[in-house]
C-alpha cells in the first residue's frame, strides 16, 4: 500500500481562498445509517438521509488530530469552490457543513456517489480483460476536465489517486474527492511534500518548492495507467529516492536537454552517481500498441513527462486528437463482475450506492 505524506498543519494553515462566512447546520437535520462508505486515517465518511427532503447524502467526520474544526472549515471552502456549486460535474458535490449540537464537532455533508475507482479496479477478477481504450479515454477526458475547472479556480488536490475518485450514477461518472490536503496557489510558496507515494510527481519528491497544478496532470498519468493495467499501478516506490528510482526505470532519468533545473538537485548530484540509473524511455514497452494506440500514448506520455515545464497540462491534454471523440463513460458494473466470477467465490454484497 503507498505510503500517504501529510504537510504539516502548520504549513497548512492558511489557504488563499477568499475569507468567507460558511453556513453551519445542524447533524440532527440527518439521520445517519449504519452504512460507512470510507475510512482512513482522516476519519471516516458515512451514508445519510436528510430528514425533510428524504436526499442520501455521505458525511465526512475529520479526525480529531486532523485540524478539528479549522481544517474541516478550510477542506468545506477547498470543496465548495473546486466543485463550482455543481459546474463542475466530475468533482463531488457539496452541500454544506454541520455542528453535533454541544459540540465543535464539524463534518462536511458532500453528494453520495458510490465506491471508489480504486475499489472497483481491485473487484476484476484475475485475468479479466483490460478495460476498453474507449472507456479509459471517457474516463480520463471527465478526470482531466473536472482537474481543468479545479486549476482553473487555482487549486491543487494534492492527492489524486484511484481512491480519491468516486465511481456513480450506473457507473458513467467519475468523481475527484477528498480536498483534505489542497493548497492554493494564490499562496506563496514554499510548499511542502503532500499525498500519496505512487502518485507523487518528480518534482515533489525532490521537493522542489514552487510546484503548482502539474503535480494533478502526474498523478493523472497514474491513474490512466492504472486503468489500462487492470488496477496494478505503474510506479511502486517505497520511500521517496525509492519511488524516484521506480519512476526513472520506466521513464528514464532526466538530464540537462530534457530537465535542466534536476541536474543540481542533490539526488542527480549526489545519490545517482552510486546507482544504475536507466537512462533509456521504457514507457512504449510497457504500453505497446496492442495495448495502446498511438495518440492514447501521446497523452499518457504526455502526462507523465518528468519536467513539469513540459508536461502537459489538463487544459492541453484535453485538446489533444485522443479526445475528439468521447464515448460515453462505461466501467463494469457490481453485476458484470459476479457473473465472471465462479460460484463459490461469489459474496454477498452489503451497503451498495
Amino acid at each position: 500500500m503507498a505510503a500517504c505524506c501529510v504537510e504539516p498543519a502548520a504549513a497548512r494553515s492558511h489557504s488563499g481562498l477568499k475569507r468567507r462566512r460558511v453556513a453551519v447546520g445542524s447533524t440532527e437535520q440527518y439521520e445517519e445509517t449504519a452504512c460507512r462508505l470510507g475510512k482512513g486515517s482522516f476519519g471516516a465518511v458515512v451514508k445519510a438521509r436528510h430528514r425533510d427532503t428524504g436526499l442520501t447524502v455521505a458525511i465526512k467526520r475529520l479526525g480529531a488530530e486532523h485540524g478539528g474544526p479549522e481544517a474541516a472549515l478550510r477542506e468545506a471552502r477547498f470543496l465548495e469552490d473546486a466543485s463550482g456549486g455543481g459546474a463542475n460535474p466530475f468533482v463531488v458535490g457539496f452541500h454544506g457543513v454541520v455542528r453535533a449540537p454541544g459540540t465543535l464537532d464539524l463534518r462536511l455533508v458532500m453528494e453520495c456517489v458510490g465506491p471508489s475507482l480504486h475499489d472497483l479496479l481491485r473487484k476484476r477478477p484475475r485475468g479479466s480483460p483490460p478495460l476498453p481504450e474507449a472507456t479509459v479515454r471517457a474516463a480520463m477526458w471527465q478526470l482531466l476536465t473536472g482537474a481543468e475547472k479545479m486549476h482553473a479556480a487555482r487549486i491543487v488536490h494534492r492527492d489524486i489517486k484511484p481512491q480519491n475518485i468516486l465511481v456513480g450514477e450506473g457507473h458513467t461518472v467519475v468523481k475527484i474527492c477528498d480536498f483534505g490536503l489542497a493548497i492554493s496557489t494564490d499562496d506563496r510558496p514554499p510548499y511542502g511534500p503532500a499525498g500519496t507515494l505512487w502518485y507523487m510527481a518528480p518534482e515533489m519528491l525532490l521537493e522542489k518548492p514552487d510546484y503548482d497544478t502539474q503535480v494533478d496532470v502526474w498523478s493523472l498519468g497514474c491513474v490512466m495507467a492504472e486503468l489500462i493495467n487492470n488496477g496494478t499501478p505503474l510506479f511502486e516506490g517505497f520511500y521517496d529516492q525509492g519511488q524516484l528510482c521506480a519512476i526513472f526505470d520506466v521513464l528514464g532519468a532526466p538530464d540537462d536537454s530534457t530537465w535542466p533545473w534536476f541536474s543540481d538537485t542533490a539526488f542527480a548530484t549526489v545519490v545517482m552517481p552510486e546507482l544504475d540509473v536507466q537512462r533509456e524511455n521504457r514507457l512504449r514497452e510497457l504500453f505497446p500498441e496492442t495495448k495502446l494506440s498511438k495518440q492514447g500514448f501521446e497523452v499518457l506520455s504526455g502526462l507523465l513527462t518528468c519536467n513539469p515545464d513540459k508536461r502537459l497540462t489538463a487544459a492541453a491534454a484535453l485538446k489533444h486528437p485522443w479526445f475528439a471523440k468521447v464515448d460515453a463513460l462505461e466501467l463494469p458494473k457490481k453485476v458484470d463482475l459476479l457473473l465472471r466470477l465462479p460460484k463459490r467465490q461469489r459474496m454477498g454484497a452489503v451497503c451498495v450506492a
